[in-house]
């Protein structure tokens, strides 16, 4: 079993659509293993997307990150990374496939509606960037 980041972004969660995003995980065979809803201090979002502060978009994406309340999630299951990614669709929305999460919640490429991990290395950074051990069941 394969384990992977998922984030609810401010957008998406200010629009009370984290059951029916929620919902999309699971009726694909991905399990919620740990969650919480919280809100990132800029400093901590800026942590989290270090790997992008030389981007030019960096700096809007940690203040939209931190405007308001997200819900991270561990989601498990057989290729739960590529499952998840697919199940999002593309960054930007306006080139999602139909049905995809982003296609169906985003609004633009920043404000995208969710987060998922796109490597096995970079989900093992995020999940202990938000969870410790004994909160993953």
């Amino acid at each position: 079993m394969e384990q992977t980041l998922s984030i609810i972004k401010p957008d998406a969660v200010k629009k009370n659509v984290t059951g029916q995003i929620i919902s999309r995980f699971e009726q694909n065979d991905l399990r919620i293993v740990a969650m919480k809803r919280i809100q990132l201090s800029k400093a901590e979002a800026e942590g989290f997307y270090y790997v992008h502060k030389e981007r030019p978009f960096f700096e809007s994406l940690t203040t939209f990150m931190s405007e308001g309340p997200i819900v991270v999630m561990v989601l498990e299951g057989e290729d739960a990374i590529a499952k998840n990614r697919a199940l999002m669709g593309a960054t930007n929305p306006a080139n999602a496939e139909s049905g995809t999460i982003r296609k169906d919640f985003a609004d633009d490429i920043e404000r995208n509606a969710v987060h998922g991990s796109d490597s096995a290395e970079s989900a093992a950074f995020e999940i202990l960037y938000f969870f410790s051990g004994m909160e993953i069941r």
